[in-house]
């Protein structure tokens, strides 16, 4: 009995060792990051059917390893495109454009996220309840979840990017279009319609800005806005780097010590389609910066000591690398971008209801009502 432990330890200690040294190949592996990506890189190749919200909640699935109920969340969704299309019968707005039926089904969507509505249940008017911007870890940084979809529909709070994510979804169930568009930290909708041109739908505050108030917040470089890497009306391919971006994101919050394979892979992916993409561009130098910084790791030289940095380069790997990020962080600059404080983003998306007059698009607005 003794003789087959003995055997037994030895053979296995070579598999325990293998399990304990292969953290980053399991990472790299994971099926569902791997079905996820697939799943979206197949709508981009057009060998799947475009649906936002099958890419949205295929990065949320994986994120949650499985454990998503899907067919819960599609239930929540089937249930207010219903209430859109029970919206729209009901009521007639001031409208008077050709493109009235799709003008109608925007609005529906709007007062699903952002008005207070009766809703008539036999003899008794109940008030539907909108949706909320949560100022509770607005960028995710403490728990990725608070910028997901999922969260938003259980909580009916929610921030920048599940509030337009779901915005975008609903307008896709009733069969019309909606482009989300990026400003500094941010996340909006764009329409074009037939009275107006383009305008924006601005769901944190549930009004319709102008122009003049993305302006405002001091870092909008016109080079941005020509680059598109602002205030770009995003096309359905590029809504999907979105959520390449996304599945990048979530893989390294999943698998904090990878070596940046899966997650480089999605970023090339989204920037593709998306070239100009800043947020997918800085993760990719961060993800090179990470990698540099490991390598100076197994040289056992302290990233802190400028001298190491010409030190670490002595390995080939790190002289890419190193080259590599001093290209990349230049080319972000290059185009436009600039870094808001997080905190002078708040102040700026509060202006919008504090500022409301100053920078609503009112006549927009007299055409959304009966």
């Amino acid at each position: 009995m003794k003789r087959y432990s003995k055997y037994k330890t030895i053979f296995l200690l070579p598999l325990l060792l293998l399990w304990l040294g292969t953290g980053t190949v399991r990472a790299q592996n994971n099926q569902f990051y791997n079905d996820a990506y697939q799943t979206i890189d197949n709508m981009l190749n057009d060998k799947q059917q475009y649906s936002f919200k099958e890419a949205v909640f295929s990065v949320e699935n994986a994120y949650y390893q499985g454990k998503l109920d899907t067919d819960k969340l599609n239930r929540e969704i089937a249930f207010l495109k219903s209430f859109a299309n029970a919206i729209v019968q009901s009521r007639d707005l001031n409208y008077k454009q050709s493109d009235k039926d799709k003008v109608s089904k925007y609005a529906a969507v709007y007062s699903i996220m952002c008005q207070t509505l009766p809703i008539a249940i036999k003899d008794t008017v109940i008030q539907y309840k909108p949706f909320n911007y949560d100022f509770e870890d607005v960028f995710g940084h403490k728990d990725i979840t608070n910028l997901f979809v999922s969260k938003l529909l259980a909580t009916k709070k929610g921030n920048c990017n599940s509030m337009p994510y779901l915005y975008k979804i609903l307008a896709e169930e009733l069969g019309v279009e909606a482009n989300l568009t990026l400003a500094p930290n941010h996340v909006y909708v764009k329409h074009q319609i037939k009275s107006d041109g383009w305008y924006n739908t601005e769901l944190t505050s549930g009004i319709f800005p102008q122009d003049s108030w993305l302006m405002a917040s001091g870092y909008i470089h016109l080079d941005a806005i020509k680059n598109g890497v602002f205030m770009k009306a995003l096309n359905n391919k590029e809504s999907l780097a979105l959520c390449l971006f996304d599945l990048a994101q979530a893989f390294n919050r999943n698998f904090p010590d990878n070596d940046g394979e899966f997650t480089l892979k999605a970023i090339n992916r989204a920037l593709e389609v998306y070239p100009n993409f800043a947020k997918a561009l800085i993760l990719k130098a961060e993800t090179h910066k990470e990698q540099f910084e490991k390598l100076m790791d197994k040289q056992n030289l302290s990233s802190t000591n400028p001298e190491n940095l010409k030190k670490a380069q002595q390995d080939p790997k790190a002289k890419e690398l190193m080259e590599l990020m001093t290209q990349e962080y230049g080319h972000i600059y290059d185009i436009g971008y600039r870094q808001m404080p997080e905190g002078m983003y708040l102040d700026w998306l509060v202006s919008l209801k504090t500022e409301r007059d100053k920078y609503e698009n009112k006549k927009l607005l007299n055409n959304f009502t009966k």
